[in-house]
């Protein structure tokens, strides 16, 4: 594990799952108050756990995360621990039972030491609200660490622990990756279970949620791919019950057998790149290159991003209303209504689908498979995709409650701030596994990460072609 002293010593017996434990607690005492990513500690049951799995070691036990320090996404439900989403009218929830994901956790011997800061509602690309206030970039602390798992991918690189669990339907989970300069890795939808990552008060039933995934995030790729094997699997009490998952290899073990298309298009069709991220793409494209691998920079298997972007935010949109009171949607139907027939810029899709009726989202779910399809054909041809995350590094905090007049200044031009979802939603959409990656940083110094989108289900791919450019281009670098 990437610890300040790592998994190898542990191993080794040269340092404990109780020094471990305490080196991070004591990191966190002094510098989380400048960071703010650690929204409720648990550091009494975590030195417990330490010391219970010393004592395991001690009896010859091993397992995968045996004494190791992690935190989780506070929007997981964790007995004993308030879950509040950041939402004030539940700032004193305490759910009874844990999240599927937790025991996972525990049952591989991690130390969890608590959760760690998100969004109101889990709804925004920043990690802010009333009841945590602020988790800031630990890069930049001006910036934002990006949401919704800001606040796990901010502990990461403060070493507050070495793993996390997040959430990710638009790119909560790869965003602040990329703005924190550690890993992160978005499963194929339906590969993790979710029962128990529910808001607050809800039921914690074993039902998918379109789009939603959970998924590790890590300092170092080989870790992001340990904690993977732990998270995956069907919930126990639905798929569970007859299947067992078994994930295929990595297509190749060594980077020259790799095939891989780059997409260097300076422009989405909907939004440009900024020049910071097409450098941070051009070193991951040079990497392959210098490595052997075969690199492509088109391909007319590519399906076409802007109907992509245009599905992604129809199909986000249409489940964020869902539970909405009558008299708000009736107001969005009547502002859907009086768009123009020929308005397609994403504000007007993202309002349509707001008000999709169940024949539109089946229209568009129709459409969604299309593009799965010419997924699975551009993946006969290739092992992965190289492509931004978001088109800029980390931005300035920015809490203006109304999110449509939020701008981000993409060199020197100002976009509406929701546009920057749709290099996520290029993964998402189709439910493909995508692992964020570091990849330099910016004139300014802040983190540059790209995503490595691979086949369904194939997730071991990209984790793999992740572990191997992290030999050629670098990975995590703590902040100074």
């Amino acid at each position: 594990m990437t610890t300040r002293r790592g998994d190898d010593e542990r191993r080794a017996g040269e340092v404990t799952s109780a020094e471990l434990t305490d080196e991070a607690i004591t990191r966190i005492e002094r510098d989380d108050k400048a960071i703010n990513a650690i929204c409720v500690p648990d550091f009494g049951r975590a030195r417990a756990a330490a010391r219970g799995a010393d004592e395991a070691r001690a009896h010859g036990e091993d397992r995968p995360l045996l004494g190791i320090p992690v935190t989780v996404k506070e929007s997981y439900n964790i007995a004993g621990l308030p879950t509040t989403w950041g939402m004030p009218p539940h700032r004193n929830y305490m759910p009874a039972e844990d999240a599927v994901q937790v025991p996972r956790l525990k049952a591989a011997g991690a130390v969890v030491l608590g959760k760690t800061n998100v969004p109101l509602g889990l709804q925004d690309v920043q990690s802010f609200n009333e009841i945590y206030g602020t988790t800031n970039n630990p890069w930049d602390h001006a910036r934002t660490p990006g949401g919704s798992s800001g606040g796990s991918a901010a502990a990461l690189a403060s070493g507050f622990g070495a793993l996390s669990i997040g959430s990710d339907i638009a790119g909560s989970l790869r965003t602040p990756a990329h703005f924190c300069g550690v890993y992160a890795h978005k499963p194929t939808l339906g590969l993790a279970a979710s029962r128990g990552m529910v808001p607050p008060s809800a039921p914690a039933l074993p039902a998918d949620v379109d789009l939603a995934v959970v998924g590790p995030m890590a300092r170092t790729a080989r870790d992001l791919a340990l904690l993977l094997d732990v998270m995956a699997g069907p919930d126990p009490l639905t798929l569970g019950v007859a299947l067992d998952l078994t994930l295929p290899p990595a297509r190749h073990e060594r980077l020259c057998d790799f095939r891989v298309l780059v997409l260097v298009l300076d422009e989405h069709p909907l939004i440009p790149t900024g020049s910071a991220v097409r450098a941070g793409v051009d070193r991951v494209a040079d990497a392959l290159v210098d490595g052997g691998a075969r690199v492509e920079r088109e391909s007319p298997l590519l399906p076409d991003l802007a109907e992509a972007a245009m599905l992604y935010t129809q199909l986000l949109f249409s489940s964020s209303v869902a539970r909405f009171p009558v008299e708000a949607y009736e107001q969005l139907r009547t502002r859907a209504a009086g768009l123009r027939a020929d308005d397609q810029s994403l504000d007007a899709a993202r309002l349509r689908g707001m008000v999709f009726s169940h024949r539109d989202w089946i229209e568009a779910n129709s459409r969604r498979e299309l593009h799965r399809h010419g997924w699975r054909r551009l993946f006969a041809e290739f092992d992965a995709v190289v492509c931004p995350i978001t088109p800029t590094p980390a931005f300035p905090h920015d809490h203006n409650p109304d999110p449509r007049e939020r701008r981000l200044d993409i060199d020197g031009v100002e976009y509406p701030h929701s546009d920057q979802l749709v290099w996520a939603g290029l993964a998402t959409m189709p439910g493909l596994p995508a692992t964020a990656v570091p990849a330099g940083r910016s004139p300014e110094g802040l983190p540059v990460g790209v995503q490595l989108v691979g086949p369904m289900f194939e997730d071991r791919t990209p984790l793999r072609l992740a572990e191997l450019l992290k030999q050629r281009i670098g990975g995590f670098q703590a902040p100074k």
